[in-house]
């Protein structure tokens, strides 16, 4: 009996709380600015991923091995302090034959340097095709 009376003054306060609001939006209490805000638009940057020399993170190995490979020069690079959020997000890719391939935007020709050395420090690297842009302003 008294769980019942509890529902039921929990059920008539969430209603006296509903009509209390009346959801309206009166332009003298609709003070939110409205923020226009643009989507970004990488289209120019994103056409060199539909080219076929162009790796893209759709051509990553499935084996175990190169997974490893691509996983530690990320580890690598997530575990230097210096690195920017660029250097961070930068694709890698190492295909079948342990080739790896970097891409995406750094801050500086360092990063740049020091992501390419990493990845070529990895047991198991054939090859890096050292695609790293430079950001510039």
């Amino acid at each position: 009996m008294k769980t019942n009376r509890y529902v039921a003054i929990i059920a008539m306060g969430a209603l006296v709380s509903l009509s209390a609001c009346d959801g309206g939006s009166d332009s003298e209490y609709n003070t939110r600015p409205t923020i226009n805000r643009s989507e970004p638009d990488n289209t120019a940057r994103n056409e060199g991923d539909g080219s076929a020399e162009n790796k893209t993170p759709i051509d990553q190995s499935e084996s175990s091995d190169n997974i490893q490979i691509t996983a530690q020069i990320r580890r690598a690079i997530m575990n230097d302090d210096s690195m920017s959020v660029n250097a961070q997000n930068c694709k890698i890719i190492t295909d079948q034959s342990g080739v790896v391939t970097l891409r995406g935007v750094v801050n500086s020709d360092a990063e740049k340097v020091s992501i390419d050395s990493k990845a070529k420090a990895i047991a198991g690297v054939t090859r890096v095709d050292n695609q790293l842009e430079v950001k510039t302003d």
